[in-house]
């Protein structure tokens, strides 16, 4: 079987992260940090009451960083990424790959019936790809001779 086969036919619940790290739209950046190095995470959900408002990336925090944003007081409702992308539990590797590259994000929230039950990364799907499977069929030995 392909991997293109095997990614067409694997719904991206078998590699979502279920883990998802939420916080208020009142959060400082320095709240933000600690959230994600807490739950060694690259992005959490921003959420007001049960609505899911936007994503912050470290990418995010280091853009905030860059503009000389102060860590203490800016929210993430001001640097959090507002245009989501959504996929349901069913949809396949394939087809969120897909929707990343097309859309240049990192970051894709996964919903099952209306609510948010997890959050794919591309950081997931280097891992789907890259499994130790297909690993371990890589045959390279470097020559490290100045000959």
């Amino acid at each position: 079987m392909s991997e293109a086969w095997i990614a067409s036919q694997t719904p991206v619940s078998a590699l979502m992260a279920d883990k998802v790290v939420k916080v208020a739209p009142d959060a400082t950046l320095l709240d933000i940090a600690d959230a994600l190095m807490g739950a060694d995470v690259g992005a959490l959900v921003v959420m007001e009451e049960h609505r899911v408002v936007g994503v912050v990336s470290e990418r995010d925090i280091v853009h905030a960083v860059g503009e000389r944003r102060p860590l203490d007081t800016t929210r993430a409702s001001d640097v959090a990424t507002k245009d989501l992308a959504w996929c349901d539990v069913d949809a396949t590797v394939t087809e969120v790959a897909n929707e990343m590259a097309e859309r240049y994000i990192r970051h894709v929230l996964v919903e099952r019936e209306g609510k948010l039950v997890g959050m794919v990364s591309g950081r997931d799907l280097l891992g789907f790809y890259a499994s130790e499977d297909e690993a371990a069929t890589f045959d390279f030995e470097p020559d490290f001779d100045d000959d």
